[in-house]
């Protein structure tokens, strides 16, 4: 996902904010976005293509929290990224903007006219609208590619509908690269996203054994429905605009504690204190699964070798990072 030069500041609007008149008239690319993935630039595409065609603004409409969370609260969701982290990617496609929906009881009762008529109409005054193919909106779903298609007709607002995106058989889905990052094949999903998934958070303090064995650490914790595989891999890590490669664990740390999972990440060539720092860790390839080492010895040595294989991955891939716009 090449990362787009920026001219004017990225607009966010939460449901009915003021700012929705800077976007008012846009061409909107509808959908929740997890992750942002190639079958998502292919919708957005779509819109951006057709705002510059008009001489109008482009935006996307997400919904937050995820519907999955609202009708299913009890079961876990592995989100590929949180509101944040998807406005931060949305950000850098080019787009001029975002409207953010709560989803709520009222916005999961409203059928899919009124969600034509008094949102894409009524306060957006969309000038086209882009989906994915296998989009459905509104209460019960009632909402079908087809029936916005007739509806825009009837409002006059044209709508795009990106067909299905395969990559060598494999669907460009959000369902897919969970898949692949559940058995830490994150090389195959990075080629899903089109680009490097990535987890963000503070910097937390840890029990300082990483610092006792020599390879000191920056400690993540992670949501707790993250699905990723347990296990080490090479990282490339955002600390502002700076990036330094390294090597991360996630998991329990089955030779101490098996306490609860944390991502730790020893940065290369780095010193310097990131408590409470905000960082992005981009994962870049996988190194092995985690495991219960005999002695601290045992493990120290497999901490080197992990090292070395982690710098030759990231010699391989050298600048691969997720691009990461300002909001």
């Amino acid at each position: 996902m090449p990362q787009s030069v920026r001219q004017k500041p990225f607009v966010v609007v939460r449901d009915d904010g003021p700012e929705v008149e800077k976007l008012r008239g846009a061409v909107v690319a509808i959908g929740n976005f997890d992750g942002v993935h190639r079958g998502h630039r292919s919708v957005i595409d779509f819109a951006m293509k057709r705002a510059a065609a008009a001489g109008k603004p482009s935006a996307v409409l997400t919904l937050e929290p995820h519907p999955r969370s609202y009708f299913r609260p009890d079961a876990t969701l592995f989100r590929l990224t949180d509101e944040r982290q998807k406005l931060r990617l949305l950000a850098s496609t080019g787009l001029d903007g975002a409207v953010v929906l709560t989803f709520n009881a009222a916005l999961a009762g409203l059928p899919a006219e009124q969600f034509v008529s008094e949102i894409l109409v009524g306060r957006l005054g969309v000038s086209g609208v882009a989906i994915g193919f296998d989009f459905h909106f509104g209460q019960g779903r009632g909402g079908s590619p087809t029936f916005l298609t007739e509806a825009g007709a009837r409002y006059g607002f044209p709508v795009d509908v990106a067909p299905k995106l395969e990559d060598e058989g494999r669907p460009v889905s959000s369902g897919t690269i969970r898949i692949a990052l559940e058995a830490g094949r994150v090389v195959e999903a990075a080629e899903l996203l089109g680009y490097p998934w990535f987890a963000s958070g503070e910097v937390v303090h840890g029990e300082k054994r990483g610092r006792e064995l020599g390879f000191p650490t920056a400690n993540l914790r992670l949501d707790p429905a993250c699905g990723l595989k347990h296990g080490i891999y090479a990282v490339r890590v955002g600390i502002g605009a700076v990036r330094y490669d390294g090597v991360a664990s996630f998991g329990r740390r089955p030779t101490f504690d098996n306490g609860a999972p944390l991502l730790e990440v020893f940065l290369f060539d780095f010193s310097g204190d990131l408590y409470g720092q905000v960082i992005d860790v981009a994962l870049i390839g996988w190194i092995r699964p985690e495991e219960k080492f005999s002695s601290i010895e045992a493990l120290m040595a497999q901490m080197s070798l992990d090292a070395e294989r982690a710098r030759d991955a990231l010699a391989r891939m050298p600048g691969a990072f997720p691009p990461l716009g300002e909001i």
